[in-house]
Order: C-alpha cells, then structure tokens, then sequence
C-alpha cells in the first residue's frame, strides 16, 4: 500500500528526532529557515547565475543562522555531511565516469547503437532509439550519451525520412529515465544514501518503473510530439555515414562483450539483492560472496576494471593509453562530486537543526502520503532551480524524517518519487533545456512543446508507476 507517516509511526519519528537532531527553534523559526534557504537557493543559481556548489555552501549556512544555532555548529554539520557524502556517493560517481568514457571512447556505445538501430524497421525506430537511450543512459551522465546519440539521431531521422522529433524524443526519454531513477546516476545515488535505502533493492524496482516510464513518455509520446513539430536535421552538424562508421568499428568490441560489461555492475548489485531476500542465513558463503561483489563500490570498481580490458587491451590498446582514457575522465566530473557533497553538507545542516523531523510531524498529522509529498517537494525545486540535481538533494534532506519505519521497498519508492520528480518540465533556467534546443536547432516555442512536455509525461507517468508498485510492496 502507499506508505503514508500516520499515527502508527510516531514514536519511531520520535525516536529518530532524538537521534538525529534536537531542535533549537520553535517550528515557525524552522520553517521559515528552509523557506529563506530555499529562496535563495533559487535566487543564486537562476538570477545571481552562482555555481549550485557555492548556491548550497551559502543555503547551508543561511539554514543554521536563521535557525539559531551557533555558527561553528552549523560548520561541523555542513563538514560533516559534505564529507560522508563524498566517502558515500562521490567515490561511485568518478568510478562511473571511467567506466562511461571506456565505453565511449572504445566504440562499444556505436556497437551498441548499430546493432539495435540497424536490425529495426521503419515502425520500429522511436523504439529502438528509446531502448538505445536506456541502454546508453545507464552508465553514462545525460549530456555525455546527449552529444554521443545526436549525430545518430540525425543518420536514423535522413534514412526514415521521418521527423528528427519521432526519433530523437525516444532517445532523449530513455537517456533521462536512468539519470533521474536509476542508479548509479549521481541524483538516485545521493537519495540512497540520505535516505538510507538499500541501492540493490532500489536499482531492481527503478528498472520496473523506467521500462513503462520510457515508453509512454518515449515511443508513445514522441510519434504525438514529432506530428506537433516537424524539423529535418540540422545541416550544421557533420552526420557519419555508414563508411565513416564501418571504419571506426573495425577495432570495437562485439555487442556481447559491450552488453555483458555495460550489465556487469547491473547484474552484481541486483544478485546481492535478491541474495539478501531469499538467503535467509547470513553466514551461508554464497550470500557473503555476493554481499561483498555486490557492494555499490565493489560492484563498480569491478565493472570499470572489466571495461579496461574488454574495452582497451583486449581491442590491443596499450596499457598507457587505457590509463590515459580513465585519468581524463575525471576533471568533467569534478563539478558535479562537488555539488552533491555540498549538497551533503547542506542535508546535514537541515538534519542538525530539525527541520526534517518537523515536517515529519506535520505530514503524519495531516496523513500525507509520503510519496506523492517527497514528489511535489522535488516537482516544487526542479520548477524553481532548474537543477535536477539540486532537486533531489533539498528534497531528500527533508524527506529523512519521513522514511523512519517505511520497509525497505518502501524507501526504495520513496527515493524513487524524489527522482521523478527531479526531471519535470525542463525550462528555460535548465541547462539541459538549452543543449536539446541547440542540437535539434528548434526554437524556444518548440522545444518546449517537445523536450519539456516529454520530461513532464515521464516526471508524471514515473510518479504514476511508483504509486502502482507502491500497492505490492
């Protein structure tokens, strides 16, 4: 059923309060603090055009000032905060980065995209295009598989003599389907470990809810979207044909070797997960075996180890160069490790001064489901910060109280509202509202007819399949 915080859960609220902040202020001092910060979070990021890192260093502080609490309690809250989410979810982030850029840079993503794509018809393409983008979308950042699926979206489009918007959309859902639900994509990863949920438990159930995610909001959606907007390729971008490509895959791996290293890391965290459900006994070998190998950190420290020989010396490129690849994976993706641990210090604070546990209490008095609140909560932020990411971090933080006495399923949900709720109705103050624009050349007008509709229907329908699941578990 739908979890909701009723009266059942009180005293573990209570307990949890106790152990995770005393608060200093009265609840009108509390609120007002998260409203001030989250103001001017918004003001900084969308007006002031601060980097989120600095935006959420200045909330944090903003929060424990306004909240009564002495400044140098606020400081060891945000360091705190800022350094277990760096130990937590910043060592996954960069091993991802590496993996991702190995299987960009070795080809396995064109192999990937060539076998689907060439092996489907005409009426086919916006789903193979959208099982592209999943496929894609699960080990690699948006932008990243964004800029490596445009130049494909343009060859598919030209052959089919089909709208760029049919093709292109389904792509487009299923690469942000896995960046809002399913780790390990930084926004899922930092919700995880707010909120403690289990990361297995949470990956199976976001792959139940983004397959039906991605295909409402991909095929279904995009075959409407591409008859609202029709556009050709843009000329201005250089469009590899098929020679261009057939010479740079004679030294790709196969698409078995590709499929089987991409779904390594996958199948490892998911065997840990089904082990702890039906291996009752904690001391049988099989389970700790797969406890260990199916730890986030080991799972993708094995999976990128992998990656180096499948997708490097195995194609007969040398050590050196393979090291070369994964070292210059790192600096993009510095930005990001920085904004999610500042985001950490900024969860910390609003744990620390009771801001949680008071909300907590509000939603149980009002039998609030937990679920449709910790969507709203990420809907609300997304629509003011533009950031997907900032979203899931404030929307989390004050979600922690909350998710005291849910199941683990039911956290998993939880973490999995918050990240439908990240991507809805990307706008003019979103990034990746301007990169879509840019690569489809579509005007302002279009672009949110077709990208911003589109985040919107899987925003919703992800919502709708939580909720769906939420009635089993």
């Amino acid at each position: 059923m739908t979890p909701t915080v009723t009266a059942a859960t009180a005293d573990l609220v209570v307990l949890a309060a106790d152990e995770l902040a005393e608060p200093v202020a009265a609840g009108w001092q509390l609120v007002t603090a998260a409203l001030v910060a989250i103001a001017l979070l918004v003001v900084l990021i969308t007006v002031v055009k601060l980097n989120p890192f600095l935006a959420l260093i200045l909330g944090a502080f903003t929060v424990g000032i306004v909240a009564g609490e002495n400044i140098l309690d606020v400081l060891e809250s945000f360091t705190t905060g800022f350094g277990d989410t760096t130990a937590g979810v910043g060592i996954l982030i960069a091993l991802g980065a590496m993996f991702a850029k190995l299987l960009a840079d070795s080809g396995g993503a064109d192999q990937i995209v060539d076998t689907i794509v060439g092996r489907s018809g005409p009426r086919s393409l916006p789903w193979a295009m959208a099982a592209v983008g999943a496929l894609i979308g699960l080990p690699m950042f948006f932008e990243i598989g964004l800029v490596l699926l445009m130049p494909v979206i343009y060859l598919v489009a030209r052959r089919a003599q089909v709208s760029l918007i049919t093709v292109g959309i389904p792509a487009l859902a299923g690469l942000s389907a896995m960046h809002g639900l399913v780790p390990p994509h930084p926004g899922p990863l930092t919700a995880i470990d707010y909120l403690g949920a289990d990361l297995g438990v949470t990956l199976a159930l976001g792959v139940l809810v983004a397959v039906p995610t991605v295909i409402v909001s991909g095929p279904l959606f995009g075959s409407l979207a591409g008859r609202w907007v029709v556009l050709a390729p843009p000329d201005r971008f250089d469009v590899r044909d098929d020679e261009e490509r057939g010479t740079a895959g004679d030294r790709r791996p196969t698409f078995a070797v590709t499929l089987l290293t991409v779904l390594t890391p996958v199948a490892l965290m998911l065997a840990k997960a089904l082990a702890d459900i039906f291996i009752e006994d904690e001391d049988q070998l099989l389970r700790q075996v797969l406890d260990v190998l199916g730890e986030p950190l080991v799972a993708l420290l094995l999976a990128t180890l992998l990656a180096m020989v499948t997708f490097g010396t195995a194609l007969g490129t040398p050590m050196k160069d393979v090291g070369k690849i994964v070292e210059s994976s790192l600096p993009p993706i510095a930005g990001i490790i920085l904004i999610v641990a500042a985001g950490g210090g900024f969860k910390q604070v609003l744990v620390d001064t009771g801001i949680g546990t008071l909300l907590a209490d509000w939603a149980r008095d009002g039998n609030i489901p937990v679920l449709l609140l910790a969507w709203v909560l990420a809907v609300l932020i997304r629509l003011a910060t533009g950031s997907a990411t900032v979203a899931t971090i404030t929307a989390s933080s004050l979600m922690i109280g909350l998710v005291d006495g849910l199941s683990t399923g039911e956290t998993s949900l939880v973490v999995l509202a918050v990240g439908a709720g990240s991507v809805f109705f990307s706008h003019v103050n979103d990034a990746g509202f301007w990169l879509v624009k840019e690569y489809f050349g579509m005007s302002v007008g279009q672009t949110i007819r077709t990208w911003s509709l589109m985040e919107t229907v899987l925003s919703v329908s992800g919502l709708v399949f939580v909720l769906l699941l939420s009635l089993v578990i």
